[in-house]
């Protein structure tokens, strides 16, 4: 049989087909449909097949030179090469075809399958999703090289983003190797910060502000100041008199060798006895450079010997000195600790309970290590945190988690991880955005350090967002796995072809048009770019729209504003 297809051109990154006869094109393939992204073999003599995908496609209208004036079409198909099918084996990249190769056609499903079945071992496959445009070819991925590279998932509000979340990870929680009852050995944290996947994980361990509890004495320095500082004020005195009180505090408190005890120390300090100290010293009055104070039992000057006493309530300036240097200095920066302790919304960060948890319960929250139940699935409902504080609850866990994965390895000392973290940072863009504001700072060094070093301590990312032109570029540059849905936003759209082979265009061109479900996936753990439409998830979170006109035509509600408002007070 006469090729049908004749290849016209071929450039590094493009290959243009010239087809007289379309219909019969495609039928000889048995395919019943050929659209963009569809996929084209080009042979040689050697039986060495060139797989491409189709890029876009153009018709050339001549007219015939038998003197008719009869026109006649011709399509030219351009696709972009993506590896060699040798043997059944499938090889990204690969230059064994001869020039000119012989023939071109529609690759046949048996062909697809072949490049999909035989890139991964079995061992090593993972499963989400099928070819869109052929839903019977399964798309697996590398398992291992999904898992511990960071990941993106980016698309517009409805694309499906928390769908394909969800789905990931029902799948992760759900894969065994062996007989054995109960969970597998996986450990995801989400951090949810529209409370939308208790419902996709009814099994999670599920943390919200009513029984979260985040110490306050496990900041480190950055998060302390950005928390109880005023950053706009730039006061020296106050982060100097704040670091000296807590160090001070911090050794105090300390049983052991009080020569480990620094400011950044994850120990133990009492804030009341802070403010206590910052009150006594915005009090101090001073004389030839010696402060005196006394309280209900002595008098005493103020040194290192004596500091601690400052923790003491209400001490009382002694003897006729002047006033001091730091006399009345603080009473602002007081008033802003005090606000902070007396408001009720933070009692899960400032509250008896923060006080009083232990470093290990603190860990065993967040990993659902509880003494008294498990998961694979940890949900940090992040809905009902003040957003003054969001950065600074996201930057602590996430440190935290990391610092975990790092001491876990050397305490194991061993390559492999053996709790090994996937944290999903939902809606990312809103605690690390492309932003050089003070207040962002914590929760950007913590997550960029995270896509930075924490593969080697077995700590990956997930970064979700609607939003990914808002997103620190530090964070998405690390990301080797993507999953792009639907973007409508051009500025979104941008981004993330920059962060794309430039190869990928074609690809990249179909985001605003891509239906709910699908997406491009790219990165390392795929044997090629690949439009694929993700499985639905069982049970679904609860992100889905409102149905606006079904409830409209409902009778009218009543709305239970007592309830409902009792509920905001406690926000």
């Amino acid at each position: 049989m006469p090729n049908l297809a004749e290849v016209v051109a071929v450039f590094p990154n493009q290959i243009r087909i010239a087809v007289d006869n379309i219909d019969e094109f495609i039928n000889e393939s048995g395919v019943t449909k050929v659209t963009v992204g569809s996929y084209i073999e080009i042979s040689d003599n050697d039986d060495v097949k060139l797989i491409a995908i189709i890029e876009n496609y153009s018709i050339e209208v001549t007219t015939k030179d038998d003197g008719s004036g009869n026109k006649e079409k011709r399509y030219i198909i351009e696709a972009m090469p993506l590896g060699i099918l040798e043997d059944g084996k499938f090889t990204r990249g690969g230059d064994n075809i001869a020039i000119p190769p012989k023939s071109a056609k529609v690759a046949s499903l048996d062909d697809i399958k072949a490049i999909y079945e035989s890139s991964i071992d079995e061992k090593e496959k993972f499963e989400f999703s099928s070819l869109s445009r052929n839903r019977d070819i399964r798309v697996p991925v590398n398992g291992d090289k999904f898992f511990n590279k960071h990941i993106a998932v980016v698309g517009s509000t409805g694309s499906g983003k928390s769908h394909t979340v969800s789905k990931l990870i029902q799948n992760a929680v759900s894969e065994k190797e062996g007989t054995y009852s109960g969970l597998n050995n996986s450990h995801i944290v989400i951090f949810d910060i529209h409370s939308e996947y208790q419902s996709a994980f009814p099994d999670a361990q599920y943390l919200d502000i009513s029984n979260l509890v985040i110490p306050y004495w496990l900041l480190n320095s950055e998060e302390l100041e950005d928390f109880f500082i005023d950053s706009e004020a730039n006061d020296h005195n106050q982060r100097t008199v704040f670091q000296e009180a807590i160090t001070r505090n911090k050794k105090q408190k300390f049983e052991g060798n009080k020569e480990l005890i620094h400011y950044g120390t994850p120990s133990f300090f009492d804030i009341q006895d802070i403010i206590n100290y910052i009150s006594n010293r915005n009090n101090e009055k001073q004389k030839d450079n010696i402060i005196k104070w006394k309280n209900a039992t002595e008098e005493f000057e103020f040194d290192e010997t004596t500091a601690e006493k400052l923790f003491e309530k209400n001490l009382t300036p002694a003897g006729s000195a002047a006033t001091g240097t730091l006399n009345g200095k603080f009473t602002n920066f007081i008033n802003r600790l005090e606000n902070k302790i007396n408001d009720k919304r933070l009692d899960f960060l400032l509250g008896e309970k923060a006080k009083n948890i232990k470093f290990e319960e603190t860990l065993r929250q967040f990993l659902s290590y509880k003494t008294d139940s498990t998961s694979n699935v940890t949900i940090i409902d992040l809905s009902g945190v003040p957003f003054e504080v969001l950065n600074i609850t996201v930057s602590l866990i996430s440190r935290l988690l990391f610092e975990f994965g790092f001491y876990s390895k050397k305490y194991h000392a061993s390559k492999e991880s053996e709790t090994p973290l996937l944290l999903v940072y939902e809606e990312a863009h809103k605690y690390v955005p492309k932003s050089s504001l003070s207040k962002f700072r914590s929760s950007t060094l913590a997550i960029e350090r995270i896509v930075k070093e924490g593969r080697k301590y077995g700590v990956t990312a997930m970064i979700v967002s609607q939003r990914p032109s808002e997103i620190s570029e530090t964070i998405f540059s690390q990301c080797s796995n993507f999953i792009a849905m639907r973007l409508t936003n051009p500025n979104d759209q941008s981004y993330v072809s920059k962060l794309l082979p430039d190869t990928l265009n074609s690809l990249i061109n179909t985001l605003p048009s891509l239906q709910q479900g699908e997406a491009i996936l790219i990165g390392e753990a795929i044997v090629m770019p690949s439009l694929i439409y993700m499985d639905k998830c069982e049970p679904e979170p609860s992100s889905s729209d409102i149905k606006y006109l079904q409830v409209w035509k409902e009778a009218w509600k009543e709305v239970a504003f007592v309830d409902l408002i009792e509920k905001w007070n406690k926000h």
